[in-house]
């Protein structure tokens, strides 16, 4: 099977990549994620995929602008966790199903399934109705299982390793309860 995997950054990729890769499964990753910020972070983020990518021989399709703008729209006035993540999961997923079925690939999924921390059922809905939309079939595989395994690797790795999920709003969650 040939997979599109989106990445949304190298750590979370380690394990999901081991674990397609030991079912024989043909993976190539597929970073796009507009909702990195700020810029610098964005930058940190793909570097780090792109260190991974050569170590894991991982070859990857690059949506590398920083899209702040796009996904602040998409986003809107609907900033509340409950609605900006699965925003946020539409966006990401929609446009990796998109470019599965437009290159030819059996499957597509996400590294999103591998955080204990993202919504695995709003995940998996999105994905199945993209994969509807765009008539290619959605792999879902929960991969946290591999949770601990995985940041392993991407110590040994050395990767850079980011302190929130990448979205200004996620980034003052994480911070301000520091502050408070």
């Amino acid at each position: 099977m040939k997979l599109l995997l989106h990445v949304c950054c190298a750590n979370c990729a380690c394990f999901p990549v081991k674990a397609l890769k030991e079912k024989d499964i043909q993976v190539t990753g597929f970073w796009y994620n507009p909702n990195i910020h700020p810029f610098t972070e964005h930058q940190k983020r793909l570097m780090a995929m792109g260190y991974y990518a050569d170590k894991a021989g991982l070859p990857v399709i690059y949506r590398d602008e920083y899209m702040l703008e796009e996904w602040l729209k998409e986003i809107g006035d609907n900033y509340a966790e409950d609605k900006r993540c699965g925003l946020c999961y539409r966006l990401r997923i929609n446009l990796t199903a998109r470019t599965a079925a437009e290159k030819g690939f059996d499957s597509f999924t996400t590294t999103l399934l591998y955080s204990k921390k993202q919504k695995k059922q709003m995940i998996k809905d999105i994905g199945e109705e993209a994969a509807d939309k765009y008539g290619i079939n959605f792999y879902f595989e929960d991969f946290d299982r591999g949770w601990k395994e995985g940041i392993d690797m991407s110590k040994d790795l050395g990767l850079y390793r980011q302190q929130y999920c990448g979205c200004i709003f996620s980034e003052k969650e994480r911070y301000a309860k520091k502050n408070v």
